[in-house]
């Protein structure tokens, strides 16, 4: 039913517990609990004072969770207009002054350049709706839109069977996992 109200709870850090809302909408799927858990184990020594770039926010999970673990920044892009007003309305719930909030779509932004507009991305969240081929194409305009740092840590969420061939040489995988229908990969970015 659209309109329909969902919850996703900040799992640590500094707004631990918080419950955020977000609409119903097709295709957005937050990462789930345990997910979010293992991957920001994998994250924490890299997390503080770092810049994130969460390109396909949704329910903004996994953008509000690196901003209550002691991100810098976060900039958070989703292209649906009640997607936006969510996210906002979250940020200022819990008066989340680390988080910018940006309505594009991802490959129009990475088009753009972002670099002139923030510091260099260190850590990038990329969890796109399954099955639209927008992974392969968020990822080829992430590498060449040169807004990552060069040992940026890059995260990818996808389904199980989607092959992996066509990510940058220069992105190197540290971590991968499975849960159900769902990989989840956490790739280093080489200097080339």
């Amino acid at each position: 039913m659209a309109g329909k109200k969902n919850q996703v709870r900040i799992i640590g850090g500094r707004w631990r517990g918080r419950k955020l809302e977000f609409p119903s909408i097709e295709g957005l799927r937050p990462t789930a609990d345990r997910i979010r858990e293992t991957l920001f184990n994998w994250l924490q020594p890299h997390l503080p004072q770092s810049h994130c770039l969460d390109l396909y926010a949704g329910s903004g999970a996994l953008g509000f969770e690196a901003a209550s673990r002691g991100a810098k920044s976060v900039l958070m892009v989703d292209n649906n207009i009640a997607v936006i007003r969510s996210l906002k309305s979250n940020k200022q719930t819990i008066q989340a002054d680390n988080i910018q909030v940006m309505q594009r779509t991802a490959v129009d932004l990475l088009k753009q350049g972002l670099k002139k507009t923030t510091e260099s991305i260190e850590i990038a969240f990329l969890d796109p709706p399954f099955q639209k081929d927008e992974l392969q194409r968020c990822v080829k305009q992430l590498e060449q839109s040169q807004c990552l740092s060069d040992n940026a840590i890059i995260y990818l969420e996808c389904e199980r069977e989607l092959s992996l061939d066509f990510l940058p040489t220069n992105w190197v995988q540290h971590r991968s996992k499975t849960a159900g229908q769902v990989a989840y990969y956490l790739y280093h970015r080489e200097s080339v």
